[in-house]
């Protein structure tokens, strides 16, 4: 049984500007039959992420805690806890927080996140 805790997950500064842990790669864990990557990402009060776009995987944000301003493309939406915004691939996107506290995101990438498939923008 695999069983990964938040608590536990090493936390870095990703490309994006987001603070992020990856809870469950494929390829990090061993489970070739796991087509999906999860990571929780944080974004604090007042930031945001910068633009980027993943080249050919899907993204959806679930936003476990706080609120903020979502744009992917050209398109604006206010976003907040209990809400899952899907990302199309190839779509320029980045996140705001607008409130007080910190805005808590899981992200779901299918197929798994690479490196390779990540482009962060200078707009």
């Amino acid at each position: 049984m695999l069983i990964r805790d938040i608590r536990n997950c090493e936390y870095y500064r990703a490309l994006d500007d987001s603070i992020l842990c990856e809870l469950l790669h494929p390829v990090k864990e061993s489970l070739p039959e796991m087509p999906f990557s999860i990571a929780h990402a944080i974004v604090e009060p007042g930031k945001s992420t910068k633009p980027h776009r993943l080249r050919t995987s899907v993204e959806v944000y679930y936003i476990l805690d706080g609120e903020g301003r979502m744009f992917i493309n050209d398109e604006l939406a206010y976003v907040h806890q209990g809400q899952a915004i899907y990302i199309p691939p190839h779509s320029v996107q980045y996140i705001q927080n607008t409130g007080n506290i910190d805005l808590r995101i899981l992200c779901i990438v299918h197929p798994a996140w690479r490196l390779a498939d990540e482009e962060v923008l200078n707009i």
